[in-house]
Order: C-alpha cells, then structure tokens, then sequence
C-alpha cells in the first residue's frame, strides 16, 4: 500500500519512502531520508540528514532524528544515520548524525527510547536496548545488547556499555561497564551481576556461574587488575563464552573500567 501522508506534513522531494509508511500532521522528511516499511512519524516527528530507518520503527511527536551533529570538529560534507528495525522513539527523543564526511552513527534493531532521551554522534548501539527518559550517550559511546539505563543517566564520551548491563537511575559513567552487571552511583561502580535481568533473559544455572565467576575474580578477589587477568585465563570457566566476553570485554579497554564497592 502506498504511503499515507498528512496534508501538513512535509515530505522534500528525494526522500524515499516504503509501503505502509505513515507520515503525521506537520512532520517533516528531508530530501536525503529513506523510511523502511511500515514506519510511523507522528505529529511534528522529524528525520532528516543521510538517515535511513528500518522497517517498522515509530517516531513521536517532536523527536529529532538525523539532525546535525554537536561535534565542534565537523568539517562538513555528509555524515549519515542508521537504524535498525522496530525502534521506538518517544517524545522530544535527538538522535544525531555523525561528525565525519560519510561515517554513520549506527542503531540496530528492537530499541526503545523514552522521553527526551540523546544518543550522540557516531555512537554504535545494538539490539535491545531500552533507554530512559532524560538520559544521554555522549559521542561515540559503543552499547551492546539488552542494556538497561535508568532515568537521567548520563555517559561520557568513548565509553563502552557492555551486554545484559543495567545502570541505575541518574548515575554518571565514565568509563567502561563490563557486561551483565549492575552500576549505580556518581561516579557509577559495580554493586552486583545483573542477577535479575539475566534470569529474566534465560540465562542458565550453568551460565549465571560462569558470570558470577568472572565478577567475583575481577571485583572481589583483591587482586589487582594484572593479577585478575592472569588468574581468569587460567580459571576452570575460562572456555565458557559469558566469562571470556567479560575476560575480553575489560582487558581491551582503552578508559579503565568502573572500580567495585
């Protein structure tokens, strides 16, 4: 079925459109974005910029996606969006391209993110990813999947959000979250696995210890850093994917990690 448009709405000619796209009272499409099928713009929702959106994703009223870049280092030229499918923007949501001729900030798939929450420039998101009113990724944060942040969370700038973590509400990142924990406070650390989540997400007895593990070597041991990494390489859990994603994810990083309580 063709796209159904609101006589208000402004559609620039280039913009491409698939079947079934909704377009709302007043919204607005720029001339270089492309709408995957079955997509939903609001009232007053606008996408513009080198963005291209997937199938099935739903913009609310006065969200800004593929708007320019904050990066005072933007030289000009084209930087782009991309979105996965079936995201959710909810209301007063910016999402921004990159800062670099031809780069892409990237979304993947299945994200929801609620009211007046900012993803930065040439951010990497993943899948899954449910982002809480008024919180914020600075540019070029890399979020894996199924993370959780709370309400009025803020990230610094290059930091990494490992997979199945959750931070709690109004905390301040600056650095890296290794995977499938807990972090809460100003500046955040590390309170406790993700025990909850993780079990809600089907995790197994046999993968829960293989996390607890990696957690209780890293944050509880007290060895240092050099110490725990030598001891997890030789650990029994060492084989198992979960402990060697968390193994891999803190020793590549380049900020540190958030410390423990």
């Amino acid at each position: 079925m063709a796209a159904i448009i609101h006589p208000t709405a402004i559609v620039e000619p280039g913009a491409q459109l698939g079947a079934d796209v909704q377009v709302g009272a007043y919204a607005f499409v720029g001339p270089q974005a492309v709408l995957g099928d079955r997509c939903i713009l609001h009232h007053h929702a606008n996408v513009e910029g080198r963005t291209t959106l997937g199938p099935e994703c739903e913009v609310f009223p006065f969200t800004c996606i593929g708007t320019k870049t904050h990066d005072l280092k933007y030289a000009g030229g084209e930087p782009g969006l991309r979105i996965g499918a079936r995201n959710v923007f909810r209301e007063y949501v910016s999402v921004h391209g990159a800062t670099k001729a031809e780069e892409d900030t990237v979304l993947g798939d299945d994200n929801v993110l609620l009211a007046y929450a900012h993803i930065a420039h040439d951010c990497r998101v993943g899948h899954h990813l449910v982002m809480s009113a008024q919180s914020a990724l600075a540019g070029h944060v890399v979020v894996e999947d199924h993370v959780n942040i709370g309400w009025g969370v803020g990230v610094h700038q290059f930091c990494r959000l490992g997979a199945y973590v959750m931070l709690g509400g109004m905390s301040k990142i600056v650095q890296d979250v290794p995977p499938f924990l807990i972090a809460d406070g100003n500046p955040a650390i590390a309170r406790s696995i993700n025990k909850v989540g993780l079990e809600r997400h089907g995790f197994t007895p046999a993968r829960m210890e293989a996390v607890k593990q990696a957690f209780r070597i890293f944050y509880r041991s007290g060895l240092n850093r050099t110490q725990a990494f030598e001891h997890m390489h030789r650990h029994a859990q060492a084989p198992h994917a979960d402990f060697q994603h968390f193994l891999n994810f803190v020793e590549r990083s380049e900020r540190g990690v958030i410390a423990g309580r």
